[in-house]
C-alpha cells in the first residue's frame, strides 16, 4: 500500500510527548500515529486482531528488559558476539 502525507498540527505539549515517546521507543512519531489509527481502524470495522503484548509472557519479559535499561543493568553485546558461530 502507497503512502501518503498528512500534516496534522498538535499541541506543543503533546507533540514533544509524541517525539519522547518514539525516542524511548525507538519508533519514529509517523509510527506510533499509525498503529493507532490502524488499531482503530481496526475496532470500528469489527476486526481486532490478537496483540502479542496480551501475552503474559511477552508482557513479563518486556518489564523485566525495560527495567534493566532503567536500573543500567542490562548487558550490551557486539554484533559478533551475538550473531557468530
Amino acid at each position: 500500500m502507497g503512502k501518503t502525507r498528512l500534516n496534522i498540527s498538535l499541541d506543543k505539549d503533546l507533540a514533544d510527548f509524541a517525539r519522547i515517546f518514539a525516542m524511548e521507543n525507538r519508533t519514529s512519531v509517523a509510527d506510533v500515529i499509525t498503529q493507532y489509527l490502524l488499531s482503530l481502524k481496526r475496532r470500528v470495522e469489527g476486526q481486532e486482531t490478537e496483540k502479542i503484548f496480551a501475552h503474559p509472557a511477552f508482557v513479563q519479559a518486556m518489564e523485566e528488559a525495560q527495567a534493566k535499561l532503567r536500573n543500567g543493568t542490562a548487558e550490551w553485546h557486539s554484533y559478533d558476539e551475538v550473531f557468530s558461530d
